[in-house]
């Protein structure tokens, strides 16, 4: 690591872009050949030995556990500023790295026993401050006493202690807890950097890309980036991966992009555990905004009330759904392994079958509230399954398959995973996909394994995404596709646990601050989450931001750009927009063209539709055209529902403009042909047109509605008296 800090001292000394850029390529060809021969999870060189490739044993942690020698070993590099990031489990670091926090604080070349004593004990008294308020940090959810703790780390970080510097640097940066401040924050990570710390040279990499605090470089970006993942941050090897994958500021290499992803997948599909791990919400400012009635898939405070006071009253099924809930967290709740497991109890003990496979989920797996016990895992899944639950016959094909509580036996295994994926479930059929995969139980058949992953990616299990992409990395069982098992690569990683910065950036904005809230999108904009460049170029489209208005729209256009490379419909419009009216680049009808006809052709989106109806219609950069302005204003009103209206008038207006070049065509052609409408009721006489169509349509509907009210009602029929019973056979009916 020493060499790469006299090279980072030399790019920070050296501002040639060129010179930067000769680093970085040599750089990435020695990343490239190193990384080559890492044991990669789940990769293996022969295709057709389907043991070594996949699945199973990614579906429990400990397994998988073998590979993370291949980085970083220490995980917590995952997620950046994110307070789960320090584990209190984590060891502490071991003795030989005294000697690095003693070279941090001091510069002395010789010291005494003496002062070497004092130096250890000054090191240890930070490591223990330093665990104790990442404890109590990991333990709390109320702000203010966040608050008060990051005080004390940052009196930790001013003792030399380079976690807390990390955790202090990342927390001035987005505002957390401590002011926001980027120039305190990149004075931190230039220290730490020289360091050899990986988070922060992927943090100064990151600001280099933003132009934050500094003038922005993507050749120096892409060095810091690549000094990252040397270093074995996660977050860096992401960043790089949707770089090469999207050719953002590096020539585009599926290759490439391949191998940053799937060593970041490796890592997330180790961690999923069998309950699954915590819910990743996408929430997209823009249809929150522009659609406040439509749901964001958070759920309302008193929403959340309502349910936990029907659990209260022994509503089995508002108790099935908290302890869901709680257990894997999303939708504005928290996870919360103690409320979910009391949830579940309460259910299980009223009879719900689902309740008891899902607490055998968590005695299966463990936690900190519920301890491993495979006895009573196996107690619950046996009665969930003999009651026909598919979640409990799942539980057993996985104690049964790997002999948790009762003796191997992969004929029972099957049998139950096959009865639960008969029913859907989806750990049913991940299961049955791994079988088939590594012939465990049965003869190994890759079509079948093939057919059994797509069932479970369906449903959205991160795990058969893994192991489809490691089957189309590798060419096992389907054609080799370097482009689907990018996607599929990419779509684990942003599972990963710095997912999490998605709802602490959602949070900010709806604190209002903004600020923090464009740096923490920023940054998953730059590892390649869609939803958070959508929202980045939102929050800059609004002019909301630490940019000055010259940089607001051209941020805005760049990332508009990359949310709409990824597919997003709305950006490709936006797109249309800004090269329509001029912002953030020239005037430009002809591309504001081909991105509306793209949204058009690809998306069917109504809005693309209308826009270029209206540019047939007006002529703007594209031949004038009548007929096919009212073609795309009829495809738009087809699309979408909401779009009738609009388009109402925009006919009506286009009758009359039909109506004028018809009455040229006449005998009156001499005469009309001096008629001149923009002349005579000024140029936007089209907009008072509509206008006017809009208020006669509102009248004729207010008048209608009135007439409605004022037609007398009929007076309410009265209800019927119940009907006689039968009368039994002989008695006479009564006169």
């Amino acid at each position: 690591m020493r060499i790469y800090v006299y090279i980072y001292m030399y790019i920070h000394t050296h501002t040639h872009t060129h010179t930067h850029l000769f680093i970085y390529f040599i750089l990435n060809f020695y990343l490239s050949t190193n990384y080559s021969m890492f044991s990669v999870y789940g990769q293996s060189t022969d295709n057709n030995d389907g043991s070594k490739i996949v699945a199973g044993h990614a579906y429990v942690a400990k397994d998988a556990q073998t590979d993370s020698s291949t980085t970083d070993t220490g995980v917590e590099s995952e997620v950046e500023g994110v307070e789960q990031e320090d584990l209190p489990s984590q060891p502490p670091p071991p003795e030989d790295t005294f000697s690095c926090y003693t070279k941090c604080m001091c510069n002395v070349s010789v010291l005494t026993a003496e002062e070497q004593a004092e130096q250890r004990r000054l090191v240890e008294e930070a490591e223990e401050q330093y665990q104790d308020a990442i404890k109590m940090i990991n333990s709390t959810n109320r702000r203010s006493q966040k608050k008060e703790l990051y005080d004390r780390l940052l009196k930790v970080a001013e003792m030399g202690h380079a976690k807390a510097m990390e955790k202090v640097a990342y927390a001035m940066l987005f505002g957390d807890y401590l002011p926001q401040s980027i120039p305190q924050a990149k004075e931190i990570f230039e220290k730490l950097a020289l360091e050899g710390s990986p988070k922060a040279q992927t943090a100064l990499g990151f600001l280099y890309a933003a132009g934050l605090g500094v003038n922005s470089s993507q050749a120096k970006a892409l060095v810091y980036y690549t000094f990252g993942a040397l270093g074995g941050n996660l977050v860096a090897h992401m960043i790089l991966g949707y770089r090469y994958w999207g050719g953002v500021g590096v020539p585009q290499s599926c290759e490439s992009a391949l191998t940053h992803y799937r060593l970041v997948a490796n890592h997330v599909a180790s961690d999923v555990s069998l309950t699954g791990g915590s819910a990743v919400q996408r929430i997209r400012l823009l249809d929150e905004v522009e659609n406040p009635g439509s749901s964001s898939g958070m759920l309302e405070e008193d929403l959340i009330q309502y349910y936990q006071f029907l659990a209260e009253k022994g509503d089995v099924q508002a108790q099935v759904g908290l302890g869901q809930l709680h257990l894997h967290g999303g939708r504005g709740v928290e996870q919360n392994h103690q409320r979910a497991y009391e949830y579940f109890n309460q259910a299980a003990n009223a009879g719900n079958t689902h309740a008891m496979a899902f607490l055998g989920k968590m005695y299966s797996e463990g936690s900190e509230y519920v301890p491993q016990n495979n006895d009573t895992a196996l107690h619950y899944f046996k009665k969930a399954a003999d009651l026909g639950n598919p979640v409990g016959q799942s539980g057993l094909g996985m104690a049964y398959l790997y002999g948790r509580g009762v003796p191997v036996n992969y004929d029972l295994a099957l049998k139950y995973f096959q009865k639960a994926a008969e029913q859907g479930w989806v750990d049913g059929q991940l299961q049955l996909g791994t079988m088939y995969y590594n012939g465990i139980g049965v003869k190994r058949d890759y079509k079948q394994a093939l057919k059994f992953f797509n069932l479970a990616s369906q449903a959205g299990h991160i795990l058969a995404f893994y192991n489809l992409a490691q089957m189309h990395a590798t060419g096992t069982g389907v054609m080799r596709s370097c482009h689907t098992a990018v996607e599929l690569f990419k779509n684990v990683c942003e599972r990963g646990r710095w997912s999490e910065r998605l709802m602490a950036a959602y949070g900010s904005f709806k604190e209002g601050d903004m600020d923090s809230a464009l740096l923490q999108y920023l940054l998953l904009a730059e590892q390649g989450y869609e939803v958070a460049q959508s929202n980045v170029a939102f929050i800059l489209d609004q002019s909301e931001s630490i940019f000055n208005e010259n940089e607001s729209y051209p941020r805005a256009l760049l990332h508009w750009t990359r949310a709409a490379a990824q597919g997003y419909t709305v950006a490709r419009i936006k797109l249309g927009d800004y090269h329509f009216y001029g912002y953030g680049t020239d005037v430009d009808y002809e591309t504001a063209v081909i991105h509306y006809r793209l949204a058009s052709e690809q998306q069917h989106s109504a809005q693309a539709m209308f826009n270029l109806g209206y540019m047939h219609e007006k002529g703007l950069g594209i031949k004038q055209d009548i007929h096919l302005a009212k073609r795309f204003y009829d495809m738009a009103a087809e699309a979408s529902p909401d779009a009738q209206v609009p388009v109402f008038l925009a006919l009506c207006k286009l009758g009359l403009i039909y109506a004028q070049q018809y009455l040229q065509d006449l005998n009156l052609k001499e005469l009309l042909s001096q008629v001149d409408l923009d002349q005579l009721l000024g140029p936007e006489w089209d907009l008072y047109l509509m206008t006017v169509i809009a208020l006669l349509l509102g009248t004729v509907i207010a008048y209608r509605q009135r007439q409605h009210q004022a037609i007398p009602r009929a007076p309410p029929v009265p209800p019927r008296p119940p009907a006689q019973p039968e009368q039994p056979a002989g008695e006479p009916e009564e006169q």
